[in-house]
């Protein structure tokens, strides 16, 4: 028989995938007091924004009610969070209410950092420019996507983690088949431009994706960096770091993934790991307990974890932190240990996808057996299009995955 889950406070700062995983895994494990905080009305699956921008999804269908997402038991407190106390157990929330906790749970997500690019924020209102990273903009890249018939086209994707680290080239790759079934693609250059030397962090699907990048005709700037936009001269410039050199290129599409970090509120906190300019809560790989206090744990994509911040990642670090907060609340220490798996969903084309699914040690780790996931497949797409939504919304919110 199921041991009762010992009593306490917890206190979980955040509603969005991460946050409502844990809380409805901690009710059917027995914690009978369970309180979110999170000001959001709207919950959004965010990982299909990359097909509404490619044409393929209603972004109308992408949001669903916040409060019919709360799992039974569970107390909402719809304010925002402002500091943290950790040395005192509170969290003071944005309206000046202070809460305690025996256990905290650190799950905010975290902020787009449109600011940090000169330029570009006017650029979303003032030219061809877009982003996949805004349920708002989403709409607006298949609109310029769809109305292009030549010029150049521009991708970019920021230095830094962030999160769905794959959606910056899923969008290339969608808007360049399109262009090629439209017929109009060898009158478009595309450009992408990418911070890393590589495609992908792991080797088989680095080689992947090198083919479909030149199967499009992509030309991928390596270690380079959007560092400017001007929406109304429709120029933008990028530094090539390996070369040392920058370049002004003429644009008459962009799609622009903005810089991303912790939410101020979080940086500024004594949680935040000291060591990383971005302010990613600092805890231990493993255990997802914070370093320094013991009673804290984080997880998603506020957590400072060499893995990528995805969904995928969220769904086997959710079970990791209800296992031991169990064991910090019973007083042991915890025993259960996240690997670091995150699954990366690349689209490659409007009908294909590979499925790239990795841990701390960059080895494949795939769980669709019988199937080779490392290559573009149209079953894959279906996967991507109709069952991880499905998934998402009536097993992964309600803790049943």
């Amino acid at each position: 028989m199921a041991q009762p889950f010992p009593t306490g406070r917890i206190l979980i700062v955040g509603g969005g995938t991460a946050g409502l995983t844990v809380a409805a895994r901690l009710r059917r494990a027995g914690a009978n007091d369970v309180t979110l905080l999170d000001p959001a009305t709207t919950h959004y699956y965010q990982p299909l924004w990359t097909l509404v921008g490619g044409g393929q999804a209603d972004v109308r269908r992408t949001g669903r009610p916040e409060a019919g997402l709360i799992p039974r038991g569970v107390r909402w407190l719809r304010e925002a969070a402002a500091t943290f106390e950790p040395d005192r157990n509170l969290v003071v929330t944005a309206g000046g209410r202070e809460l305690s906790y025996d256990a905290l749970v650190v799950a905010p997500g975290l902020q787009l950092d449109f600011d940090r690019v000169p330029g570009l924020e006017e650029a979303l209102s003032t030219g061809p420019v877009s982003s996949n990273y805004r349920a708002d903009l989403a709409p607006r890249t298949w609109e310029l996507i769809r109305n292009l018939r030549s010029g150049t086209a521009l991708f970019t994707q920021p230095a830094g983690a962030i999160k769905c680290g794959g959606a910056p080239q899923k969008i290339a790759y969608l808007a360049a088949d399109y262009w090629r079934k439209q017929g109009v693609l060898d009158d478009i250059r595309v450009v992408f431009v990418l911070p890393d030397p590589v495609m992908f962090k792991v080797p088989v699907w680095a080689d992947q994706l090198e083919k479909v990048a030149r199967n499009y005709g992509i030309e991928v700037r390596r270690s380079s960096e959007l560092v400017s936009l001007d929406g109304q001269a429709r120029t933008a410039d990028i530094v090539d770091h390996a070369a040392g050199t920058k370049e002004t290129l003429s644009f008459d599409l962009a799609h622009v993934v903005p810089p991303q970090s912790a939410p101020a509120f979080v940086k500024a906190s004594p949680l935040a790991d000291p060591g990383n300019p971005s302010g990613y809560v600092d805890v231990d790989q493993y255990t997802l307990r914070h370093k320094r206090f013991g009673n804290v744990f984080a997880l998603g994509d506020v957590a400072n974890l060499p893995t990528s911040k995805t969904g995928a990642a969220i769904r086997k670090q959710a079970p990791t932190v209800v296992a031991n907060l169990r064991d910090v609340l019973s007083g042991r220490e915890p025993e259960k240990r996240y690997d670091g798996y995150t699954s990366c969903p690349v689209v490659t084309a409007r009908n294909r996808m590979l499925l790239a699914e990795f841990g701390y040690d960059l080895e494949p780790a795939p769980s669709i057996p019988f199937i080779d996931t490392t290559k573009p497949r149209q079953d894959m797409w279906l996967l991507k299009r109709y069952g991880l939504p499905a998934m998402y919304w009536h097993a992964m919110l309600k803790g049943l995955v």
